[in-house]
């Protein structure tokens, strides 16, 4: 028996966007939810105390990270991630397979797993599926991550058929080796790259598979949008209606408002945060660059209808000084972009619950785009679920 409730609270009445009510063993919480992501433990700069405030429900940890550094054995000794971060609210841990070919050298996959050049010492390793599961068993996370096959979504050809397949049969070896059940929710990650019907077979073999929630994976790595889009609404008109969709690697502001019309439940990205370590602040217009010398003398706070700390405590002024001087400046825009994506997050889902998403979607990007020079890719999404943006 799975380890997760998922509830369908409401859905829209025009696109596929729904909220849900998701059980998980450390927390319950609604979506669409988007979940930042805290590599090693910590998201950048942030206690988990000040997360507990901000209200966030679930954070992505790194299994890949946290596999070589502090190690699994010594996280498994202090009673789990949740004990070991002093977190008592959801997580969710990546299986590894990503960082193999995004951060390191001479990274080859094999059907026995990814032999991978260590960081720290320069041996040859090998992560299987079996390793990551032993990691992912001892970090303790709500929800883990099948290791899957990881290749470019710009590959063409027999590699990502090959990559599709294999992900199917190591998804079989993730569950043989899943030791803890009835406390770690196990989820499958759809691969296929942009071809549908590689898709469709990847869905069907996986969904055959009955995880308790599926990913779909591959995907914002460079392909043209208006490919994405139609993967992704691809991937939410097969999934069972009954499971969480995790949508892996989105987190931009209108990305979330367009996979939310297509049926996505959740999404994580290091983009908020990682932008706020280049001062960049998010608010409903798009992004505030504060450290443009435009900014030296403004008084005013980033958003006045923001409620987090660093709105209402400091002005955009003092942050243009501290971010050019003091790392400060960079945790004080980190609380706010937290902040800020989940005040998005949580009008996403009201507008869902009062059947005013087509509504809020048109004020949305009306307001990101007041020049109404939307991109093309999210004006063809919206009309393939029946909205129409203001012209």
């Amino acid at each position: 028996m799975a380890a997760l409730e998922l509830k369908i609270d409401s859905k829209c009445s025009t696109t596929k966007a729904r909220v849900c009510t998701l059980k998980l063993p450390h927390n319950t919480f609604q979506t669409p939810v988007f979940m930042h992501v805290g590599t090693q433990g910590t998201i950048k700069g942030i206690t988990t105390k000040q997360l507990n405030d901000l209200g966030v429900p679930i954070i992505l940890g790194n299994t890949y990270h946290l596999g070589h550094r502090p190690g699994p054995h010594v996280v498994a000794s202090a009673g789990g991630l949740h004990k070991f971060m002093n977190w008592d609210k959801a997580i969710l841990t990546d299986s590894g397979g990503f960082q193999m070919v995004s951060l390191l050298k001479l990274a080859e996959f094999t059907e026995k797993g990814v032999k991978f050049e260590s960081p720290h010492n320069g041996s040859e390793m090998l992560l299987t599926p079996e390793h990551s599961m032993a990691i992912q068993n001892a970090l303790g996370s709500d929800v883990m991550m099948q290791l899957d096959d990881v290749v470019s979504v710009l590959t063409k050809g027999n590699r990502m058929h090959e990559a599709m397949e294999r992900s199917v049969r190591w998804l079989d070896r993730c569950q043989t080796a899943h030791k803890n059940v009835s406390e770690q929710n196990l989820f499958g990650i759809i691969q296929g790259g942009l071809n549908p019907e590689w898709r469709k077979a990847c869905l069907k073999e996986m969904i055959a598979r009955d995880c308790p929630g599926y990913a779909i994976g591959g995907l914002s790595g460079g392909e043209e949008k208006e490919d994405f889009w139609k993967i992704v609404s691809l991937c939410t008109d097969h999934l069972p209606d009954h499971k969480p969709r995790y949508l892996m690697g989105v987190g931009y502001q209108i990305e979330l408002v367009v996979c939310s019309a297509l049926g996505c439940d959740m999404y994580d990205c290091v983009f908020p945060t990682r932008t706020a370590r280049f001062g960049s602040a998010l608010v409903r217009t798009g992004q505030l660059q504060l450290k443009n010398k435009s900014f030296l003398e403004d008084m005013s706070p980033i958003d006045k209808d923001c409620t987090c700390f660093t709105c209402k405590t400091y002005s955009r002024s003092y942050l243009h000084c501290l971010l050019n001087e003091d790392t400060t400046g960079v945790i004080l825009l980190t609380i706010h972009n937290i902040a800020y994506q989940l005040r998005l997050m949580k009008d996403i889902r009201e507008a869902i619950c009062k059947d005013k998403f087509p509504d809020f979607i048109q004020h949305f990007f009306l307001t990101m785009f007041p020049n109404k020079d939307y991109p093309s890719w999210t004006i063809n999404a919206l009309k393939s679920v029946g909205v129409e943006l203001i012209s």
